[in-house]
């Protein structure tokens, strides 16, 4: 047994029996690869570099005010389940590397309200957005905004007590050279905290053929789009891969029937099914189902939201420190 040096402890690796639970169906994290380095505090803009369509990695959930708003709600339904253990101390400094719409910086602001938050993402867009929904939920927090590219990150070695990156890895192409750079980010000593999550873990009851198509047809459109949806239980060779130490991973896992309608709602219909839902066009277009077996699919799904259907998936958090 180790010493854990960690302020950000995995707390649970069972079942969270309450209302919050982990997210990990997609978040847009800005983790592209566009130039834009830009930085303020604050309310200001940022700078405006275009990032190249062509070199990019496709975010498969799209960029749609439907998207953002379903970000928030699933932050929002998890935030328990994937905040509870993080929090970092006042006067220190915390880099939320892909901070997409700000669904999870608010929480950040919540669980560390001293620390020294910059939230950085290659898009700006999301960033105005994540702005604006911490203007409403958090106002008077100060948080320096960035515009960066997670391949390209514009600090200096040892910049950052700590890295906070949620549903990052899985839209990448090469997450451990993601990784590498962060780590060069970090001070000696300083902390990353990853969480994702990983569709094979979903289990469901009525089971389905279509349904499990349906999330099959999900995974293989985010690989081709470069990234990985079954990242999470990748996590710890990831991060040894890329240099940390004293790495700690642990489950993070949501149950939902109708004894929890909470997750029932707000999870297994706003989230999962939500985000299978959303990429019906490209897997029609991609010829990988029919119209006929995706909607037979969904029905199979939405059974499960049901009286008498549960719903099961896993997350998995991890805590690492830059030797």
């Amino acid at each position: 047994m180790h010493t854990n040096t960690h302020p950000d402890t995995n707390t649970g690796t069972g079942m969270n029996t309450g209302t919050g639970t982990g997210t990990g169906t997609g978040m847009n994290t800005g983790t592209g690869t566009g130039t834009g380095t830009g930085m303020n505090t604050g309310t200001g803009t940022d700078s405006d570099t275009a990032v190249d369509p062509a070199t990019a990695p496709g975010y498969v959930h799209g960029y749609s005010r439907h998207e953002a708003r379903r970000l928030g709600d699933q932050a929002d339904t998890l935030a328990a389940l994937l905040h509870t253990g993080t929090a970092y101390p006042a006067g220190s400094r915390v880099l939320e590397m892909g901070c997409g719409v700000g669904a999870q910086t608010v929480h950040l602001l919540a669980s560390s309200p001293g620390a020294h938050l910059v939230a950085a993402d290659v898009s700006a867009d999301s960033l105005d957005r994540a702005r604006a929904r911490v203007a409403a939920q958090a106002p008077g927090a100060r948080v320096e905004w960035c515009r960066a590219d997670v391949f390209d990150l514009p600090f200096a070695e040892g910049s950052f007590d700590h890295v906070f990156v949620c549903f990052v890895l899985e839209h990448l192409r090469d997450p451990g050279l993601a990784l590498a750079g962060l780590r060069r980010v970090l001070r000696p000593g300083g902390t990353i905290t990853v969480i994702e999550g990983d569709h094979g873990s979903a289990f469901f009851h009525p089971a389905g053929a279509y349904a499990d198509a349906a999330i099959a047809n999900q995974v293989r459109l985010q690989s081709a789009a470069g990234g990985n949806a079954l990242v999470g239980r990748q996590l710890q060779p990831l991060l040894a891969g890329a240099g940390y130490g004293d790495i700690v991973v642990g489950p993070r896992t949501v149950y939902a029937d109708r004894t929890r309608p909470a997750l029932v709602e707000g999870f297994t219909r706003d989230t999962f099914i939500a985000m299978i839902e959303s990429v019906r066009d490209d897997a029609l277009a991609a010829g990988l189902t029919t119209p006929a077996d995706w909607d037979r699919g969904m029905a199979e799904l939405r059974r499960t939201a049901e009286d008498g259907g549960t719903f099961h998936y896993t997350f998995f958090k991890a805590v690492a420190v830059r030797g």
